[in-house]
């Protein structure tokens, strides 16, 4: 009885076998989905199965309602009726763009197409937290949640895996508003999480915020394919294939504080410091300083370059800085070197203006000033057409009155000359009154009747070195004031400038600026449009006075 119950049986299984195999190797092509419901930014695996071994699918049509990630396939083979049928098995990575139901259209494989399908997105998704007993999870830490407007934020990005991985894909998406750049490369770990080992992987980015409000970084989203063996690629097993999604985060980006020094540089510390600095020189002969700075919490494009000081007495050269970036616990930093070299016109006492930067400490929410103090140089005599020059003294340098003045070796000795020029000088005052005495008031008359164009024309006061100093560490006023200093003669006022200016380009960065001094604005953009209008310095327009002729002409006209 029970052994005709058990041939019952197996008949019935063997008839199934039998129906179901035909049936398997007449489906050609068809298409199936992990999971029917996710949310937005969540994974979900799209498969396609075909016995077209020439043939891929065209997964074109899903770009507009997601995002591509990575994509593998696999082959198995398969006996049925005594015969054998190769398939191969194409796997997709999607990440809805939207939430609602998403349609999956037909797609075309070969000379095939598969059914079209549906998938019902949610508009949010619980983040799964970090377990220790997960096979694969994803953790992202910020240096700042709290950050300012433009300050260089650290984003760390962490997967955590227990498996060896043979492949995988690691993503980050930029968020609206602020751009995201990897800084670096992959640091490889191993950490302890609920008594579990892990294999950590450690990608740095680097995020800056455009505007203030608060700031959404997405999560993180992992694909890959753990380290199978051959039978997982025979039988196109998919116990290799490893997901996660990491939880996004919020940050609260402040704007720039009122009054805040200008440019607009919020860092965690700025430090300089004299990697070398000599103590004397001669006249002629170059000496070099070299200055360093560690600025933590910004970047290559953030850091003014360190300006190059204005020495009465000398020539300055600074060669090109040397720029270092790198992370340090989770926040950007950056060191910049720079050389520079002193040439000083004449012996005495040499003072060169220590270099000074100024900062928003983004921790303290206060303005802060970084400076060098000034280097003393003992400056010797020197060879040929230096032998006979002499320095300003310091103290008359500093009050700026020692342009002509001269000093020896010996200040005693140099007093009786000094009293004998100042009776020289005297003296020739009073013939100079003598001699307007006995001219008369004829010369105020012709003094008066003289024309404007035979007046003395004044000279710029300011130079192309004084803007590129303005444009890198001044003020939007310091910036203006130079422009309109380096104009023969110097100009009165924006106006004046505006007028006098020849390139359309340069006019529209002086009215920007003229805007954010008096209504408020992006003092930042409207700097980086001075630097790049400017950069070869004002264009004047040619506009020169008539010339009154004296004479009549020689021949007539």
């Amino acid at each position: 009885m029970k052994r005709d119950c058990m041939c019952r049986w197996s008949g019935l299984i063997l008839s199934l076998l039998l129906a179901w195999a035909p049936a398997q190797a007449q489906a050609g092509t068809r298409a199936w989905l992990d999971r029917v419901e996710v949310a937005v930014g969540e994974p979900v695996t799209l498969k396609v199965e075909t016995d077209q071994s020439a043939a891929a699918p065209d997964f074109s049509a899903l770009a507009a309602d997601f995002e591509v990630g990575a994509q593998s396939s696999s082959r198995r083979l398969s006996m049925s009726n005594g015969s054998v049928r190769n398939t191969v098995t194409y796997s997709l990575v999607l990440v809805p763009r939207r939430a609602g139901i998403l349609a999956i259209p037909a797609l075309r494989v070969g000379a095939e197409r598969t059914e079209p399908m549906s998938l019902a997105v949610g508009r949010s998704a619980a983040a799964p937290a970090a377990r220790g007993d997960a096979s694969t999870f994803l953790e992202t830490d910020v240096d700042d949640p709290t950050p300012y407007v433009q300050q260089s934020v650290g984003v760390t990005v962490r997967l955590f895996y227990s498996a060896p991985l043979a492949s995988g894909q690691l993503d980050l998406a930029a968020p609206e508003g602020a751009s995201l750049q990897q800084v670096g490369r992959d640091v490889q770990t191993s950490r302890q999480v609920n008594g579990r080992s892990y294999s950590v992987v450690e990608r740095r980015f680097l995020l800056v915020a455009d505007h203030s409000g608060p700031l959404v970084i997405p999560g993180p989203r992992f694909v890959g394919r753990g380290a199978g063996g051959w039978m997982d690629d025979f039988f196109g097993g998919n116990s290799r294939e490893m997901q996660a999604t990491g939880a996004p985060r919020t940050l609260d980006v402040r704007p720039q504080p009122g009054g805040a020094p200008q440019p607009w540089l919020p860092l965690r510390d700025l430090r300089l410091r004299y990697v070398a600095a000599p103590q004397s020189a001669r006249a002629g002969e170059a000496v070099a300083f070299v200055v360093e700075a560690i600025a933590s919490g910004a970047t290559q494009a953030q850091l003014p370059e360190l300006p190059v000081p204005s020495v009465t007495g000398a020539q300055v050269f600074a060669e090109p800085a040397q720029l270092d970036e790198s992370f340090n616990g989770g926040t950007p930093q950056l060191k910049v070197t720079r050389r520079y070299s002193v040439v000083p016109n004449g012996a005495g006492v040499l003072s060169v203006p220590g270099i000074q930067l100024a900062w928003w400490d983004v921790r303290a929410g206060a303005a802060r000033n970084a400076s060098l103090p000034a280097l003393k140089l003992k400056v010797a005599p020197g060879a040929g057409g230096f032998a006979g020059n002499t320095l300003p003294a310091p103290a008359d340098a500093e009050r700026g009155t020692g342009a002509g003045t001269t000093t020896t070796a010996g200040g005693a000795d140099a007093m009786p000359w000094k009293w004998l020029a100042l009776g020289f000088g005297a003296l020739w005052l009073l013939t100079l009154a003598w001699f307007a005495s006995r001219r008369g008031g004829a010369q105020p008359a012709r003094m008066q009747a003289a024309p404007a164009t035979d007046a003395a024309v004044a000279l710029p006061t300011h130079t192309a070195a004084d803007l590129r100093r303005a444009l890198d560490s001044g003020t939007l006023d310091d910036v203006a004031d130079v422009l309109r200093g380096m104009s023969t003669p110097p100009l009165p006022d924006l106006d004046a400038l505006v007028a006098a200016l020849d390139s359309p380009a340069q006019r529209q960065a002086i009215e920007q600026l003229r805007r954010v001094r008096w209504a408020g604005g992006d003092g930042v953009a409207a700097r980086a449009v001075l630097r790049e209008a400017f950069a070869g310095g004002p264009a004047w327009r040619l506009a020169r006075p008539p010339v009154v002729e004296k004479l009549p002409p020689l021949y007539p006209r």
